[in-house]
């Protein structure tokens, strides 16, 4: 959960030297209607054989009165870095942490895992 005061931004603008479990916001701008992140940096261990897993995110979200401060969102998905966890369960628990902190009007998560063995994963989580 949030160590923050909601609204509160405690990273942006100060020296971080690890991950954060929580993404921070900001009131969002009247007329704003779609925010898209995207990021290659995404990375994890795989559950089964503790091998790191690369991947991409793209994070889109219609605003209600909030949006994602992106440094907190930096320092969150680095928060994955050493965890053991499937992209699916990746996209969905992104997803579920934007819809609990900024109450989107809709909120869409897709993952996409880099090829290992072959294969390209890409798991979308919708809320």
């Amino acid at each position: 959960m949030s160590e923050s005061t909601p609204g509160t931004i405690t990273a942006l603008g100060r020296e971080v030297r690890g991950p954060m479990d929580h993404l921070e916001w900001f009131p969002a701008p009247e007329h704003c209607t779609r925010v898209r992140f995207s990021s290659d940096e995404l990375s994890s261990v795989c559950p089964i054989t503790g091998q790191p897993d690369h991947s991409s995110v793209v994070i889109e979200y219609e605003p209600g009165q909030r949006c994602i401060e992106s440094k907190s969102l930096k320092l969150y998905l680095w928060s994955f870095r050493d965890r053991p966890v499937f992209a699916e369960a990746l996209a969905a628990e992104i997803a579920a942490e934007v819809n609990r902190t900024v109450e989107p009007r809709g909120v869409k998560v897709v993952v996409t895992q880099h090829v290992r063995g072959g294969i390209v994963t890409e798991a979308t989580a919708e809320l």
